[in-house]
């Protein structure tokens, strides 16, 4: 049972970070994680019980990937969750808290699985689990950057 578990401390408000976070122009904008949403909430911030319908390419494989928020609480965070995909689990929280400085921190848990059993068990375990990590990574730093620019455009 794979868990990535990341912690990113952010210049700007909780409530600016948690509205990206849910932004699916925000989360098409990403140049390292190409996709593109076909279904679903296309544009805009999604709300609990949306789903939008992804389609990236990995690996040189096109994959379609349907994620549903489950939970949502403004602006301390939400749940979302895979309904259909190429993962056998894929359940990822977002979380936001403000600091005494008025900065947020922003914490991502992910549970999830690769399908096929033992051999999908192999596969997270030496791969699969940095590869989603370092995407998350890249995310969030983007993320941050966009964030933290809006933030110092606005003070």
């Amino acid at each position: 049972m794979p868990q990535i578990r990341l912690t990113t401390f952010i210049n700007a408000p909780p409530e600016a970070c948690f509205d990206l976070s849910r932004d699916v122009d925000f989360h098409a904008s990403v140049p390292a994680i190409r996709h593109h949403a076909v279904a679903g909430v296309t544009s805009g911030r999604m709300e609990a019980g949306q789903s939008v319908t992804w389609v990236a390419r990995q690996f040189g494989v096109k994959f379609h990937m349907t994620s549903e928020i489950l939970e949502m609480q403004h602006p301390r965070g939400f749940v979302d969750q895979m309904r259909r995909g190429p993962f056998g689990r894929w359940r990822h929280r977002h979380a936001f808290s403000a600091t005494a400085e008025g900065r947020t921190i922003m914490l991502d848990e992910v549970d999830f699985a690769s399908p096929l059993g033992p051999l999908g068990w192999l596969v997270d375990r030496v791969f699969m689990r940095r590869h989603m990590e370092r995407m998350l990574m890249t995310q969030n730093a983007h993320l941050k950057a966009r964030a933290e620019s809006a933030s110092r455009s606005q003070a």
